[in-house]
C-alpha cells in the first residue's frame, strides 16, 4: 500500500515538472555548481546529490547480514532558506530509514530555487539502490515537484495546504483510550476491569452501561493492556493482523481509524434438519475524534446467517409487519436469504460530546444498559438497536443518566400506511456511592405513544421530572411508569454483592391482602461477584438469581409494554420466571475460556381454543385477558423448565480490534408441561467455531 502511495507522489512529481519548467528560472543550487551554465545546473544539482549520497550513506549491519539487493525511496523538499526537509522515506528496514534520515540531516545548506527571482520551495523524489552505486553525470535520476512562489497568487500560496497537512501528520497514540467515546460492551471485556472499577474507596458508578474510556481510564490502563499483548512483528501485515488498526491517522487535533468488522463461523446443530449453521457478517467500523472534546464512532454491518433450530424459531416468532420472516434478536429485521437463511443488515454510530467535565453528551443509534449483572431489570442490551439521546452528569459521590429513545412497535395490528408505530421512552437513573462499600441507585422510567398527536411530549425532556408525576398530570394511560431500584454492596476487594429491585404496579392493601393479586407486579436480582477466585488471577466466578412476577412490564394498552421491535427492553424472557445464572470467565494474556450456566422457569401461554388466556410471560398480551386477579405465582400457566449451558475458549488475535478466534458450545434442554404449536419441547446440543470482531452482546439463552 505505501508503495503504491509512493509511486503515485512520484508520479505526480513527474508530471509537475514536464508540465511547468518552462516558468522555472533556477533549481537549487549546491556550491560547487556555482559556476556552471544556468542550463547545467538542474544535472549538476542531482549529480552532488547523488554523489553525496553514495559518499556519505553507510549500510546497516542487518542490509549485510541478510544480502539485501532492493532501494530506498525518499521524498523530500528544498525550502526557501535551501534546506533539505525529509517528508517521506519507504524502506524495509528501519535502520534504512533511520539511516537515509541522518544523511540528509548532514546535507550543507544550498542556494534555494528562485521563481521570477524569488526565493521558492521544491520537492524532489529520489531512489537509492542498495547495494550504493557510484553515480553517473549524465543519468538524470531525480524528478521533481515544483511550487509557485507566494507572490505569484493566491492559489499558489494555497496549494502547498496539502503538503501541510501531509507533514503535519503524527504517529498514532492510541488516543481512543483516553476519549469521550464507548468502551464496547460486551460482558466478557469488561469483566477484564471489573474488579479494578469496584475495589474499596474508588467513586466508580458501574452500573449505567457502556462506558466511556476516559472513566475507566481513571482505574484501569487499557492502552498498557493492549500494548503489553502486542507481538514482537516487523511486517505491516503483522501489525495490522495482531496489533494496530487497519487504519491510524492522527494530526494535530483530530484522530481517526477505520477497521473491517467481521463475524465468520460454521457449526452444528444436532437437533436440526439442515446440515450446518453458519453467519457471514462484513462491515466497517469507524472512529474519529476532534479536538479533545469530540468524539464518534459509526459501524455497519452486513450479514447473512442460519442458526440453531431454536434460535431460528425464535428470531421468526418475532416476525414485524411485512414479507420479512424473522427478526433476528439483538440486532434487526431479516430478509429471507436462500431457502433457510436470513440477510439481516445493522447500522449502529453515535455522536459524544463533553463540553465539561463532569457532562457527556450522547446522540446516536445503538444500545444502553443499566445494571452490575448479567441481567438487568431494568434496562438491557438485548432488543434491536435504537435511536436515542443521553445526558451522563458525575458529579460529587452521584452520577446521573438521563436517557430519552425513540422505541418502534412493529406489529401488524399497528401498522399504518406500512410504516411501523413509533413510541418514546425516558429514563432517569441516579447513581450514589453512599460510602466507600456501598451504592444505591433510583430509576424510574416512561413509555408512551403519539397519543392525541401528541408526539415527543415534552414534558418528559425535564431530566430531573419525576415521571410518575407527570404521568399522573397528563392523563390516565397517557403511559407506562416504571420505578426501580438498584444496590451494590464491597464485601472486600475480591466480592461484590448486587441487586436490583423493579416494580410496574404498586397497591398496598393487595400486597399486603396475602391473595397474591396480579397488581403485585415486581420483579428482583440477586447476585454476586468473586474476583480472582481461589488466588487465581483474571477468574472471576459469578451467581445471579432473578425473579419477574406475571404481568411486569405489560399494559392494558398494549403499545405502551416495555418492548421495542417485538423484544424485551428489560428481561430477555420478558415476564412470570425465575432464573439462576452461574459464570466462570478467565483470560491468560491473549486467550480466554467462558463458562454460563442457567437454570430457569418460566411460565407460558397454552395459545389454544381451550385456554387462551395470558398468563403474564408474555409481555405484547393485554393483562385484562389474565386467567385470575387472585392466586397469581411466577411460573403459572404453561410451566416450562429449561437448561442451558454454554461455553466459549479461544485466542484474541487483535487486541486492539477485539478480533478472536474462537469454539462455542451450546447445550439447551427445554422443557414445556403442554406441547402446544407456540411451545414445544427442545433438546439442542449447538456447536460452533469461527473468527469474530467482537464488540456487542450475543443473547443465545432465549
Amino acid at each position: 500500500m505505501k508503495r503504491i502511495v509512493l509511486f503515485v507522489i512520484c508520479l505526480t512529481a513527474a508530471l509537475g515538472y514536464s508540465q511547468n519548467s518552462l516558468f522555472y528560472e533556477k533549481s537549487p543550487v549546491f556550491k560547487v555548481c556555482d559556476s556552471v551554465p544556468v542550463e547545467q545546473l538542474k544535472s549538476c544539482f542531482n549529480f552532488t546529490l547523488n554523489t553525496f549520497l553514495f559518499e556519505n550513506f553507510k549500510s546497516p549491519q542487518v542490509v549485510e547480514e541478510e544480502s539485501y539487493q532492493g532501494d530506498v525511496k525518499v521524498l523530500f523538499e528544498v525550502d526557501k532558506e535551501g534546506t533539505f526537509k525529509v517528508l517521506y522515506i519507504d524502506a524495509i528496514y528501519d535502520e534504512l530509514k533511520a539511516e537515509t534520515q541522518r544523511v540528509f540531516e548532514a546535507l550543507p545548506k544550498v542556494q534555494p530555487a528562485t521563481y521570477n527571482g524569488k526565493p521558492t520551495f521544491v520537492q524532489y523524489s529520489v531512489s537509492i539502490a542498495i547495494p550504493l552505486t557510484a553515480p553517473v553525470r549524465k543519468t538524470n535520476v531525480v524528478k521533481t515537484v515544483e511550487a509557485l512562489s507566494e507572490t505569484d497568487s493566491l492559489n499558489a500560496t494555497l496549494s502547498q495546504e496539502y503538503d501541510v497537512l501531509e507533514q503535519g501528520l503524527k504517529p498514532y497514540e492510541n488516543l481512543e483510550y483516553n476519549s469521550q467515546l464507548n468502551v464496547p460492551f460486551t460482558h466478557s471485556y469488561y469483566a477484564r476491569f471489573d474488579d479494578e472499577m469496584n475495589a474499596i474507596g474508588t467513586n466508580s458508578h458501574t452500573a449505567a452501561k457502556p462506558f466511556i474510556y476516559s472513566d475507566v481510564a481513571r482505574y484501569y490502563d487499557i492502552k498498557a493492556e493492549k500494548e503489553n499483548l502486542a507481538k514482537d512483528t516487523d511486517t505491516w501485515f503483522g501489525r495490522k493482523l495482531f496489533n494496530e488498526h487497519l487504519v491510524e491517522v492522527q494530526g494535530e487535533d483530530y484522530w481517526f481509524t477505520v477497521d473491517p468488522i467481521i463475524d465468520l463461523q460454521v457449526g452444528k446443530d444436532t437437533e436440526a434438519d439442515f446440515n450446518s449453521t453458519w453467519n457471514n457478517t462484513r462491515g466497517v467500523n469507524i472512529q474519529a475524534g476532534l479536538g479533545k472534546r469530540f468524539n464518534l464512532t459509526a459501524s455497519v454491518y452486513e450479514s447473512q446467517g442460519r442458526f440453531a433450530e431454536y434460535f431460528n424459531q425464535y428470531a421468526e416468532s418475532l416476525k414485524a409487519f411485512g414479507p420479512d420472516p424473522a427478526i433476528i434478536p439483538g440486532r434487526g429485521i431479516a430478509k429471507r436469504f436462500k431457502d433457510d437463511a436470513y440477510d439481516y443488515p445493522v447500522a449502529e454510530a453515535y455522536l459524544s460530546y463533553t463540553p465539561a467535565d463532569f457532562l457527556n453528551i450522547q446522540f446516536g443509534h445503538g444500545k444502553n444498559f443499566i445494571g452490575d449483572g448479567y441481567r438487568s431489570l431494568l434496562q438491557s442490551d438485548v432488543s434491536s438497536p435504537y435511536p436515542f439521546l443521553k445526558l451522563n452528569a458525575t458529579f460529587w459521590k452521584i452520577k446521573y443518566t438521563s436517557t430519552w429513545m425513540w422505541l418502534k412497535d412493529v406489529r401488524d395490528e399497528v401498522v399504518v400506511d406500512k410504516a411501523f408505530l413509533t413510541k418514546y421512552m425516558a429514563n432517569h437513573y441516579l447513581s450514589w456511592n453512599v460510602s466507600k462499600r456501598l451504592n444505591i441507585g433510583l430509576f424510574e422510567s416512561v413509555i408512551w405513544t403519539n397519543s392525541n398527536e401528541r408526539g415527543f411530549d415534552v414534558n418528559y425532556l425535564n431530566p430531573i421530572i419525576f415521571f410518575r408525576a407527570i404521568e399522573f398530570q397528563t392523563g390516565q394511560g397517557a403511559g407506562n411508569a416504571i420505578l426501580g431500584l438498584t444496590s451494590k454492596y464491597k464485601w472486600n476487594n475480591k466480592v461484590n454483592l448486587y441487586g436490583q429491585f423493579i416494580l410496574d404496579e404498586f397497591s398496598l392493601s393487595d400486597v399486603t391482602g396475602g391473595e397474591k393479586s396480579w397488581k403485585n407486579k415486581f420483579g428482583f436480582q440477586l447476585g454476586a461477584k468473586y474476583f480472582n477466585a481461589f488466588n487465581v488471577d483474571n477468574l472471576l466466578l459469578q451467581a445471579e438469581y432473578n425473579r419477574v412476577r406475571p404481568y411486569v412490564y405489560s399494559h392494558n394498552t398494549q403499545v405502551l409494554n416495555y418492548a421495542n421491535f417485538n423484544q424485551p427492553m428489560a428481561h430477555l424472557w420478558g415476564a412470570n420466571f425465575k432464573e439462576l445464572v452461574l459464570i466462570g470467565r478467565y483470560h491468560y494474556k491473549r486467550w480466554f475460556g467462558d463458562a454460563k450456566f442457567i437454570i430457569g422457569q418460566r411460565g407460558l401461554d397454552f395459545n389454544t381454543d381451550e385456554d387462551n388466556f395470558s398468563y403474564g410471560g408474555n409481555i405484547y398480551r393485554d393483562y385484562n385477558d389474565r386467567n385470575a386477579d387472585t392466586g397469581i405465582v411466577v411460573g403459572q400457566g404453561n410451566t416450562t423448565n429449561s437448561f442451558m449451558t454454554e461455553i466459549q475458549a479461544g485466542y484474541v488475535l487483535n487486541p486492539v480490534t477485539n478480533l478472536k478466534l474462537f469454539t462455542n458450545i451450546i447445550y439447551r434442554d427445554y422443557n414445556p408441561d403442554v406441547t402446544t404449536a407456540s411451545t414445544q419441547s427442545s433438546n439442542t446440543l449447538w456447536f460452533s467455531l469461527g473468527v469474530r470482531t467482537d464488540i456487542f452482546n450475543w443473547y443465545n439463552d432465549f
